[in-house]
């Protein structure tokens, strides 16, 4: 089965607008969002065995993830227009 990666726009599509201001002008909300990217990116690829990990490593990942995940949404919804 083919895993997806949960893009931030993708998660948040009525927020894309939002998204791309805030990367441009927020540092904190910048540094989290490649954050996300990069550990999506991980998951993704433990999830379709490219790079094998152990499940309590690919819960972690995705345990961080969700963590990064929440604060992005919580500071979409601070600076929401």
């Amino acid at each position: 089965m083919q895993h997806e990666h949960h893009d931030l726009i993708r998660e948040f599509p009525e927020y894309r607008e939002q998204i791309h201001n805030l990367k441009t002008t927020n540092e904190q909300f910048r540094e989290l969002f490649d954050a996300y990217h990069k550990i999506d990116r991980e998951v993704y690829r433990v999830e379709n065995n490219i790079e094998p990990r152990a499940d309590v490593a690919l819960e972690e990942l995705k345990k961080r993830r969700l963590a990064i995940k929440d604060e992005l949404f919580r500071i979409l919804r601070q600076n929401k227009p």
